[in-house]
């Protein structure tokens, strides 16, 4: 649970060590709304991923699936500042398929966290696997990351882009590169 009255107290205390005066008319309000934001951002620390996913089909299909150009956003555990980005899900089905809103759901509960790429997309092919047992799931994320554009380095349009498998994908060159190769396509 967000403690959105320490947040906004925490604004108002940072604020003030800028040298800036948390009373002024144009940042008055500023603690509240940080705080609104941060409940927002953060939202996914009380979901499981998972649940979502756990609402599928028996369809009997057995081919690769592929949701490509999922936008999405996290906040870097770092600096607290945002990431922004598209992933790519796979996953070769057992049988049984899911909705394309709940691969995107399950990211979004992920992505809504403290967070680094590489655990983001590490954690969300483990849920697919988990929840509906394909018989491989392969995430591909791509993301410019604003700790790295606007301080530090200051090199903004890089991109990180991080893989994971499980299952075939993990195991079999072929199906790994027939997800690559249909995300190449787009």
């Amino acid at each position: 649970m967000i403690d959105q009255q320490r947040i906004e107290k925490a604004v108002a205390s940072i604020i003030e060590a800028t040298g800036e005066d948390p009373q002024r008319e144009g940042l008055r309000d500023t603690p509240g709304r940080v705080a609104r934001m941060y409940a927002d951002f953060f939202s996914g620390l009380d979901e499981d991923p998972r649940a979502v996913l756990a609402t599928g089909f028996n369809e009997g299909i057995h081919d690769l699936v592929i949701l490509r150009d999922i936008p999405f956003f996290s906040i870097c555990e770092h600096h607290l500042l945002p990431m922004v980005g598209q992933a790519h899900i796979g996953y070769v089905p057992n049988g049984r398929v899911v909705g394309a809103s709940k691969l995107a759901r399950a990211l979004d509960i992920l992505a809504r966290r403290p967070q680094i790429q590489e655990r983001l997309t590490s954690h969300l092919v483990e849920a697919i696997q988990d929840a509906i047992a394909p018989d491989g799931a392969g995430v591909v994320i791509d993301a410019e990351h604003m700790c790295m554009a606007l301080r530090g380095v200051k090199k903004p349009g890089s991109r990180i882009v991080t893989y994971a498998t499980r299952g075939d994908f993990s195991a079999g060159a072929t199906t790994r590169e027939e997800l690559l190769a249909a995300l190449d396509r787009g």
